[in-house]
């Protein structure tokens, strides 16, 4: 089992919005990981704008107990974030898809739960396969 659950903004919709597509996997699938989950301020900036107001309060109360952290502070990993944004490019790899990218990178035996087909193409350390779960 992972020891680093890292959340994507869609799979954490998902969780929080039982009219998602997905609901039900991203439920299933994350009361099968070790908690905290990790995730950055670009996902959740993104998963913010993309929830209602309800979910988005359940977003709130996950963050202030602790169940979701924040895994990466950009202002350290400007330059590697931004690397990654420039290989991918023709992708085009969001800001929130490279911190991700970066936090398996840097977090211990990661795992990205995502509803994003696009981890299946991105690499960790120039050519590691990232680790992801996907519906």
């Amino acid at each position: 089992m992972p020891k680093s659950c890292i959340a994507d903004s869609g799979a954490l919709v998902a969780l929080l919005d039982p009219r998602e597509e997905h609901h039900r996997w991203a439920r299933e699938t994350f009361a099968r990981q070790p908690g905290p989950w990790f995730t950055c301020e670009a996902a959740l900036t993104e998963a913010f704008f993309l929830s209602h107001e309800l979910h988005a309060h359940t977003l709130d109360k996950l963050l202030r107990q602790g169940h979701l952290r924040i895994g990466l502070n950009l202002a350290d990993e400007l330059l590697q974030v931004l690397d990654l944004r420039a290989k991918y490019a023709n992708v085009p790899m969001s800001l929130a898809d490279a911190c991700l990218v970066r936090m398996s990178e840097t977090l211990p035996d990661p795992i990205v739960v995502t509803t994003d087909a696009d981890f299946k193409s991105y690499r960790r350390h120039s050519r590691q396969v990232v680790p992801c779960l996907l519906p």
